[in-house]
């Protein structure tokens, strides 16, 4: 059973680092301050992906860039804070920071969170770790270890063709018995 991606409880009861990530989030309050945005943490912490250097991703909902900006202006006084426009299809806007040593980094677009690419992504990945289980995970790890981004590796260990994170959004719409065939085919001889 995956877990519900918008109630972070989750993260509690997770590895070390997602407690960690859970932690900080609660004692910076990051979910509270961005709640008028319906933010949802993506990426390798609540896949349990992390390597050293992960940072915490938080997509948002920005259907007022301005009002998101605003929002955004609240974490400047984060050490390395940064913000800037980002080059996807729907405008972005992306602002940076670190948290005690961890990266952060909150993106915020019109689109709803749901129906952006981070957590489309995360909706997959996590079925192909669920599917996968300890041979897909090391498979994973051991190239994001070598600094492979999750997409590209999920990608490289499965074979997918083509750009790695249109490949990964294009494997959201099969069923689980398709996926499986998949990863069985991929992490034979693993």
């Amino acid at each position: 059973m995956l877990p519900n991606w918008h109630d972070l409880t989750y993260l509690r009861h997770g590895s070390a680092p997602q407690r960690r990530a859970f932690d900080l989030l609660q004692r910076h309050q990051l979910l509270e301050r961005l709640a008028a945005h319906a933010p949802v943490l993506v990426g390798t912490f609540p896949l349990d992906l992390t390597v050293p250097g992960s940072d915490l991703d938080l997509i948002c909902e920005a259907p007022d860039p301005a009002a998101f900006q605003r929002t955004l202006a609240t974490f400047t006084t984060y050490p390395q804070y940064a913000l800037r426009s980002a080059n996807t299809a729907e405008p972005a806007l992306v602002a940076s920071f670190d948290l005690e040593g961890v990266p952060v980094e909150l993106f915020g677009q019109v689109l709803p969170t749901t129906r952006q690419n981070g957590y489309r992504h995360l909706v997959v990945e996590a079925r192909l770790l669920d599917l996968g289980g300890t041979p897909l995970r090391q498979a994973v790890l051991a190239l994001k270890a070598c600094g492979v981004k999750t997409e590209p590796a999920f990608a490289r260990v499965l074979g997918l063709p083509g750009d790695p994170y249109h490949a990964m959004l294009e494997l959201e719409v099969s069923d689980d018995r398709a996926l499986m065939e998949l990863v069985a085919a991929a992490t034979r001889g693993l």
